[in-house]
């Protein structure tokens, strides 16, 4: 089993960020905590326990987990250990903002039992950061990187995004050397997407922003996979690369369609052919926790045909692709005579241009 628990505070709302959160000045951790105390009690009778009797890996994602106090983090990994046995090495991971880390922090988190921070570094260009309404700058993050150091971190992870509007006249290569000259084990690499709700999505609907076309953000992609080969990373699914032995296991474990519990407001739960997901809003979620209320906004039960399209988009976002027989000969054929798979009798695994083109792919083995 792995676990997911979404903390939905920040600072500020990211000017592209179309997330669940709850913008706070004061973030009301020990609350947070016990409400989630509560929710996590709920799920010790599920069935799916019974396939699945520990925990292989736990993600504090959001929203800014940072935020919370450390307290928080310990109350609950704990509480969490208490209920459920932990594999021995489990990836306990905690997303981060750079601004958020400090000594104290740090050696807190790492005593609590968290042991691979993901860092929402974004870019090192100065504009850029103050554009997607970062609350960080450039030089937190390098100060960032080398506290969770100090502190005994060895294994973090760097999030950039790419295709940024031309305008804003952003370096990407150079934010992928600052990036790189940093030597963390992984990068998960985001293209922007315009969500009409957010900041971005009304400069955009107003014409006061003009996106990165495709094909130059399809070149900002490929720039960086062939960079971060040529570095040693293994580039192992659509967005993320990693140093030998430092794949995001969590990540990963969604990819295969291993059973996962999400606890927190809009947390999503996985198991086989189920799928069920909380109510949005922080302020609905802790209303109804605090009744003892249904926290589930809705749940769906796919058929076999949507669970072998879902595996089938899973497999091919990954590096270890498909079982060739997956595939129709004829299209696996276009597609490695098209540069957009490698192909041989065992399997078929797509190029970072066939990542490119994913959905369109996908979308071709399903008419199939």
């Amino acid at each position: 089993m792995h676990l997911y628990i979404h903390v939905p505070f920040c600072a500020r709302r990211c000017s592209y960020c179309d997330f669940a959160i709850a913008v706070r000045r004061e973030v009301p951790s020990a609350r947070f905590a016990e409400l989630i105390e509560r929710e996590w009690a709920g799920w010790q009778t599920h069935a799916a326990w019974e396939d699945s009797p520990g925990l292989d890996t736990i993600y504090f994602g959001g929203g800014t987990p940072s935020r919370l106090d450390p307290g928080a983090i310990t109350r609950l990994l704990h509480g969490f250990r208490t209920d459920r046995s932990v594999t021995p090495g489990a990836e306990i991971t905690l997303e981060a903002n750079p601004d958020d880390v400090t000594p104290a922090n740090a050696e807190a988190w790492l005593a609590a039992g968290v042991n691979r921070i993901s860092l929402g570094a974004q870019s090192f260009d100065p504009a850029v950061l103050e554009w997607m309404h970062r609350t960080h700058d450039a030089a937190q993050i390098g100060l960032a990187m080398r506290t969770l150091r100090s502190a005994g971190f060895s294994d973090i992870s760097l999030d950039l995004i790419y295709a940024v509007p031309p305008a804003l006249d952003r370096d990407w290569a150079a934010d992928m050397e600052q990036a790189l000259a940093l030597e963390p084990t992984h990068l998960s690499l985001y293209g922007l997407t315009i969500e009409p709700a957010t900041p971005l999505g009304k400069w955009t609907a107003r014409g006061e922003s003009i996106s990165l076309d495709d094909d130059h953000a399809a070149a900002e992609y490929l720039a960086a996979h062939d960079r971060l080969v040529a570095s040693g990373f293994e580039h192992y699914e659509v967005s993320n690369a990693g140093r030998p032995g430092h794949r995001a296991r969590h990540n990963s474990a969604y990819w295969r369609r291993a059973p996962f519990i999400g606890l927190g407001p809009s947390a999503h739960s996985g198991f086989a052919s189920t799928r069920r997901w909380n109510v949005r809003d922080w302020t609905e979620y802790s209303r109804r926790a605090e009744a003892g209320k249904s926290l589930m906004l809705e749940e769906e039960a796919l058929d076999r045909e949507q669970v072998d399209l879902e595996a089938l988009y899973l497999g091919l976002r990954t590096s270890d692709g498909l079982a060739a027989a997956r595939v129709p000969g004829e299209i696996a054929n276009r597609w490695s005579s098209s540069s957009w798979a490698v192909v041989d009798d065992s399997r078929v695994v797509l190029t970072p241009e066939g990542w490119l083109r994913l959905d369109a792919l996908v979308a071709s083995l399903s008419r199939c």
